[in-house]
């Protein structure tokens, strides 16, 4: 059997005056990412490709030397497009996924729709599996973009699973079919 792994980063270093997609990752996040190599090892990633963002690259990289693995930076597997939005509260970053998930056709926050962030990453995930056929293959991304995605193929609500995924986090999914076969919530 071959698999999918869409992987959520590890834990950033939160700076409030930096847009999120140039937050490195945190100390914490950094020693996540050995649980996170033995929670994917049993699936053997053979192919580890990532986001273009900060985060994603550190936890790639670090999952890459612990499973003595390459990794690769792709296009368009980038977080929801929302690098103009300033630092919010928990509470209010919180009641704004929740409302871009909730209507996902409108421009809630950021400069693109849920529905355009799901339709890029979307396009991404098959151009990867298109171009490594197989392979097992690992894409670190971001929790927005993958529950999009993931919701889309199983039914789950994509708030709730959003809200699930810790930093980092493992959705498996069976391929060819891109069936669930199980989420790692979290690795702390």
């Amino acid at each position: 059997m071959r698999y999918l792994l869409l992987i959520k980063h590890s834990l950033p270093e939160i700076i409030e005056n930096s847009p999120a997609n140039s937050w490195p990752l945190s100390e914490t996040g950094r020693k996540r990412c050995a649980l996170l190599a033995r929670a994917t090892a049993p699936y053997a990633p053979e192919i580890l490709i990532s986001s273009h963002e900060v985060k994603a690259q550190q936890t790639a990289e670090l999952l890459a030397a612990q499973l003595g693995r390459e990794f690769i930076i792709a296009d368009d597997l980038h977080e929801h497009q929302r690098e103009q939005v300033p630092f919010l509260s928990a509470a209010k970053f919180q009641e704004d996924v929740g409302l871009l998930f909730e209507k996902p056709g409108e421009l809630i926050m950021g400069s693109e729709t849920a529905d355009q962030a799901h339709h890029r990453f979307e396009k991404a995930v098959h151009q990867t599996l298109d171009n490594h056929p197989q392979k097992n293959i690992a894409i670190v991304a971001h929790g927005t973009v993958i529950s999009l995605f993931v919701s889309h193929l199983t039914g789950l609500d994509p708030f709730s699973l959003w809200q699930r995924l810790g930093l980092p986090a493992v959705v498996v999914l069976a391929l060819p079919g891109l069936e669930l076969v199980e989420i790692m919530e979290r690795m702390e």
